[in-house]
């Protein structure tokens, strides 16, 4: 099964949400109020959609999330790769090395990655 696309907003409202989980309604909506001033009735209608989604679940005012961060991460790049590079990850690689300076230690931890993928792991 796909994992359920998460807009930005929707992506922060989850930020908390993964934070606090297992959380009540109530106390997500003060949590939204703070973190996010959001009122109560936005923080009700984002809990309402995502449910309906597929993305959390909402039993007896208690909200947990069924998707992870990990999941809900991975699946905007591999939309971003095959609607920005044509489903190219070295096009996607090459243009992100090209925008953005890696420090020796990035680099370092992108290539144990890379040997990891490659052993299998």
């Amino acid at each position: 099964m796909a994992t359920p696309k998460v807009f930005e907003s929707e992506y922060r409202f989850c930020l908390i949400l993964w934070e606090h989980e297992p959380v009540k309604s109530g106390e997500l909506v003060s949590l939204c109020r703070e973190q996010l001033g959001w009122k109560s009735s936005t923080t009700y209608t984002v809990i309402k959609r995502l449910a309906w989604r597929g993305v959390l679940r909402n039993e007896h005012s208690v909200v947990t999330s069924l998707v992870s961060r990990d999941e809900v991460q991975s699946a905007e790049i591999d939309e971003l790769v095959e609607s920005r590079f044509g489903g190219s990850l070295p096009a996607f690689i090459s243009a992100f090395a090209r925008s953005k300076k890696l420090s020796d230690a990035e680099l370092d931890e992108v290539q144990r990655m890379i040997d990891e993928y490659r052993r299998g792991k």
